[in-house]
Parts: C-alpha cells; structure tokens; sequence
C-alpha cells in the first residue's frame, strides 16, 4: 500500500511527464488516497488532462480538481468568439448529431443543451468544445432519451462487465429502473470505476448513471 506522499510525488512525476499540461502550476495534496490538485492552468483541456493523468494512478480512491483555468492573453477570446468556434466544433463533430445540442457561453464557459439518443453522442459534444481555446469549463445539461426496457439494459450492462479485461465483474452489481442504473460494489482503482461507468452509459436507453462503487486498492 503507498503512503499518501509516496502517491503524491508519483502524481507529481507524472504531470511532468504528461506532454499536454504545463505542470509548473499545479499543486497537489493527498489525504488517505483522496488526491485534490490545485493551481492555475491557462486552458480547460489542460484542467481535464491533469485530472485524468491524477486518475489513472494506482492507489488514487479519489480526485478533487480545484484547478483554475486562467487563459493567458494567447488563450483568451470573448464569449462571441467561444461560441462560434463551438458551434462549429458541434457542427463538424460526426459523432453529434445534427442541430441537437446548442451551446451558450457565458465569462468563457460553455453550457450544452439538447437530447440525443445516446450517451456517446453526449460525450461527443463535450469533448468537441473543452479542447476550444478560451473555454473555462463545460456545463454539460444535454438530455438523454430511453429507448430500451431496463431488462435489457441490465443485461447489456452486466455482458460489458464479463467481456472487459479492466473490470471484475464479480465485484460489481447493476440495479436499473426507468432509465437508470445504479453500480454498488468495489474496485481496486479508479480506472476500474471509470471503465465500469463508461461501461453503464454504452448501453442504450440509458439516461443516468449513479456510481456508488467503492475503490479499494
């Protein structure tokens, strides 16, 4: 089992080997497992890929992202610009469907609305506009429709598990109810967690994930 400095200077050595962040901004704590990084980074997808690099460590139960975007005269744009480039990105993308999802920019943050089908559409859209230079942050208020039975997504849900090399499913329990699914049980690391999430929103009809699994390296 590391020591919470042990994680820490791993997450540390690993900002500065991640390519897409400037880790001289970033600080980081960690309190039994629960890792909160803090500082300033001058573009959103650099506050998403810290997170993530954070994530993917064994041993991490946990990340709290404090990081503020704050955009250098190079990365700043006014909100009309942001949100031209993110209707744009919107309109391009192949994976979002065509006008389902408008975006609204408010001081350089970005709020989706809309309905898809699909929770990779959804995704879709949220990574189109994150990367954008000027954004802040994603409000993500996109909608999703059921179109299956909760039977079937159950099984769906419970056949990913069994096919994954990353998830033990055995670990892992799925309720759903109208649209829903609800995960109970335990994984040894936050990766785990989140293949397993990915894993619920794919199934179709799904509208909302609540994910209650516990990590326990």
């Amino acid at each position: 089992m590391k020591t919470d400095r042990e994680l820490q200077e791993q997450i540390l050595a690993a900002l500065e080997w991640e390519p897409g962040v400037d880790a001289a901004g970033i600080g980081v704590s960690v309190n039994d497992g629960v890792v909160t990084l803090q500082g300033t980074v001058p573009t959103f997808i650099q506050r998403s890929t810290a997170e993530r690099t954070a994530r993917h460590l064994f041993g991490v139960r946990a990340v709290a992202n404090d990081i503020q975007v704050t955009p250098t005269v190079a990365t700043s744009r006014t909100d009309s610009a942001i949100a031209q480039a993110a209707a744009n990105a919107l309109e391009w993308d192949a994976a979002v469907p065509d006008n389902a999802i408008k975006p609204t920019v408010s001081n350089g943050w970005v709020t989706l609305n809309g309905t898809v089908g699909w929770q990779f559409q959804m995704s879709a859209a949220v990574r189109a506009v994150e990367h954008l230079v000027g954004v802040k942050g994603v409000t993500n208020a996109i909608m999703l429709k059921p179109q299956v039975s909760a039977g079937d997504v159950k099984t769906k849900i419970e056949n990913a598990f069994k096919r994954s090399a990353e998830i033990d499913a055995q670990r892992v329990k799925v309720e759903t109810k109208d649209g829903g699914v609800i995960l109970t049980g335990t994984v040894h690391t936050l990766v785990e967690k989140d293949e397993a999430e990915r894993a619920a929103w794919a199934a179709p009809g799904v509208t909302r994930v609540d994910d209650r699994l516990m990590v326990t390296p």
